[in-house]
């Protein structure tokens, strides 16, 4: 039987955030799957619990775990997410088989809570199909950290008649900031990676928990706000369990031109 996948942006934690759209087809699946990464991050497990207790209530389906595997970063970088997608893929499988079973009736279409959007930086996509039979797949699209972003610091990314770049953490690191790029944001980054540029010459717009009640914010001259973005993410990291940020670089010689407001 061919089931329907359901992969839903739920924006960054906000359930103000989620859409109309989103809220519908979240509605209409069979059941929802929920992932769980280890007890140290049971908050992002728990958030996803709260957004459809809030917006979905008497009208939710029914709500089955899976603990999602530890990527094998011992091998190579591309190797370890082909294997990681590919378990996950099985443990999805395995997931919706049990909720059959405890159902006693065939799931036809499962939905999953994507933070942020489906397209950017997520492998729910690539992983769904990798199911066999290849499912349908409808997306909804969210909020982006991107969007989030700019919209608490009250600032546009992109510069007039200029482009921008949204890279990673791993990309800054191995080939640094580009040469023709006057603006970038940088998701995927535990390794707080601007500390390898030449500080002096960038402006930083910093995020955590974007939306969110506990939404940390700072902004400044990367060689001023470099220690105390890496002491403020170490601190909440502890505090909470995990975090999720990013941030805007924009090379200092032209923040100048423009009110960073």
């Amino acid at each position: 039987m061919t089931i329907e996948i359901f992969l839903v942006g739920v924006g960054t934690g906000n359930p103000a955030h989620i859409t109309l759209q989103a809220i519908e087809q979240l509605k209409s699946a069979d059941i929802i799957i929920i992932p769980r990464k280890g007890d140290n991050k049971s908050d992002l497990a728990d958030l996803r619990y709260q957004i459809c207790n809030e917006i979905l209530g008497e009208e939710c389906p029914q709500l089955f775990e899976f603990d999602l595997p530890t990527r094998n970063n011992k091998q190579s970088y591309s190797k370890a997410v082909e294997e990681w997608h590919e378990t996950i893929a099985k443990i999805w499988i395995d997931c919706i088989e049990k909720a059959q079973k405890d159902l006693k009736k065939s799931v036809k279409s499962v939905g999953l809570l994507i933070w942020g959007d489906p397209s950017l930086y997520d492998s729910s996509l690539r992983i769904a199909k990798r199911l066999k039979p290849t499912p349908q797949i409808t997306i909804i699209p969210g909020i982006t950290s991107v969007q989030a972003l700019s919209a608490a610091h009250k600032i546009t990314i992109n510069q007039i008649g200029k482009p921008f770049m949204i890279t990673t953490g791993r990309q800054l690191i191995n080939f640094g900031f580009p040469d023709d790029i006057d603006t970038a944001i940088i998701m995927l980054d535990g390794n707080c990676s601007f500390r390898t540029l030449e500080q002096e010459r960038y402006y930083i717009w910093w995020g955590a928990y974007l939306g969110m009640e506990q939404e940390l914010l700072i902004e400044g001259k990367l060689n001023e706000m470099s220690d105390v973005i890496v002491e403020t993410r170490k601190n909440a990291r502890e505090m909470h369990g995990w975090i999720m940020d990013s941030y805007m670089l924009r090379r200092e010689k032209i923040v100048g031109k423009i009110d960073p407001k």
